[in-house]
């Protein structure tokens, strides 16, 4: 479905709002508000702030869905790879700490089904997406063998989502940038055959 140019405006509009106050000040009434428009008005172009926040997360697995692409063209062993993609997603959490609270938020969302639905399967996407960059330089003889995909995933996307959430809960107090840099060394030497 094509998101209209006042949809698009609501949703940054909600990440500004989460940005500032949290998922919980994410609000129909705070959002009219802030936008100038009335209550109703926002119900024309969502239903409902469950409504708001799907566009949200559709909005990142379009983001987890072309990463995913990028990997099936980007020429590099899988540490480069692997980096590359964390790169990117550092660089977007950077830029918009306000993704952090949405896209690590599934405790929040685990009453909501639609929503814990989407957030599982944009976590399914990244772990699909790392376990077979990781199959790959297994067999191509650049990642260890000796510890299988699965496992070396999970503490691929451990190390990033912890990294991310310390980031955010230090009120994004240090580089996560230079952080995330230096995590990607060490993983690619955990990494390494």
């Amino acid at each position: 479905m094509q998101t209209t140019e006042r949809q698009r405006e609501i949703i940054e509009v909600a990440l500004d709002l989460i940005a500032g106050k949290g998922i919980q000040g994410l609000t129909i009434k705070n959002l009219s508000k802030t936008i100038g428009i009335t209550e109703p008005a926002i119900y024309r172009h969502f239903e409902s702030k469950t409504a708001i926040l799907m566009a949200l997360l559709d909005n990142f697995r379009e983001m987890a869905e072309m990463l995913s692409g990028l990997m099936n063209t980007f020429q590099g062993s899988a540490a480069e790879k692997i980096g590359f993609m964390f790169t990117k997603m550092l660089s977007l959490f950077s830029e918009t700490p306000s993704m952090v609270s949405v896209v690590f938020s599934e405790e929040i969302f685990k009453n909501d089904e639609l929503l814990k639905n989407k957030i599982v399967e944009i976590l399914n996407l990244h772990a699909q997406t790392i376990e077979k960059i990781i199959r790959q330089g297994q067999l191509e003889n650049n990642v260890r063998q000796d510890i299988d995909e699965k496992s070396l995933t999970l503490l691929v996307m451990g190390s990033l989502r912890l990294l991310v959430k310390r980031w955010d809960l230090n009120n994004h107090n240090f580089n996560l940038i230079q952080e995330g840099k230096d995590l990607i060394e060490v993983l690619s030497k955990i990494l390494e055959n």
